[in-house]
């Protein structure tokens, strides 16, 4: 079994609110390796950073996107960074995956100043364009499509996935 859809992309691109809504229309269920993480670790991504740092937080990454590729239903979003191991862009090789694009003035204005995110705890505008400018060539490596979501509603990015979908 593989995910119907593996939704990739930075911050504030809407992998949760596109992933939720899209789930709902289609009648899966939707899961975020983030909530997986917090689950597993029994504590908040911001907790996992201070307490054991980001190298401990990317393993419960590589191990929780594994893990949700293998169990294989519904809609899946992997958190921003999650593409930055080789193996997890490796273990996507073969997956329906949709890069979720957004521009950094509409990224900015939904993630807003970085609340719960740990990566763009300190000057989160500068953090977003640096995490947008490393990421994008390897969004583009994994991805089977793209879709912008900049400007647009939840339920336009979601009716744009879906037709991308096999029916």
């Amino acid at each position: 079994m593989a995910p119907v859809v593996v939704l990739v992309g930075v911050p504030g691109c809407g992998k949760t609110t596109v992933g939720q809504a899209l789930a709902a229309s289609l009648g899966v269920e939707f899961r975020d390796t983030d909530a997986d993480i917090e689950q597993l670790a029994g504590k908040t991504i911001p907790e996992i950073f201070i307490d054991e740092g980001e190298a401990h937080f990317r393993a419960l990454e590589r191990a929780a996107v594994a893990a949700a590729l293998a169990a294989g239903t519904g809609v899946l979003a992997l958190g921003g960074g999650a593409v930055l191991a080789e193996e997890t862009r490796a273990a996507l090789v073969g997956h329906r995956v949709v890069h979720l694009s957004v521009e950094l003035p509409d990224a900015v204005k939904r993630v807003g100043l970085g609340a719960g995110r740990p990566l763009l705890a300190i000057n989160p505008r500068a953090t977003l364009k640096h995490l947008m400018d490393q990421r994008k060539p390897l969004y583009a490596e994994v991805a089977t499509d793209t879709v912008v979501t900049d400007g647009r509603t939840p339920a336009q990015v979601v009716a744009e996935v879906a037709a991308l979908l096999p029916s």
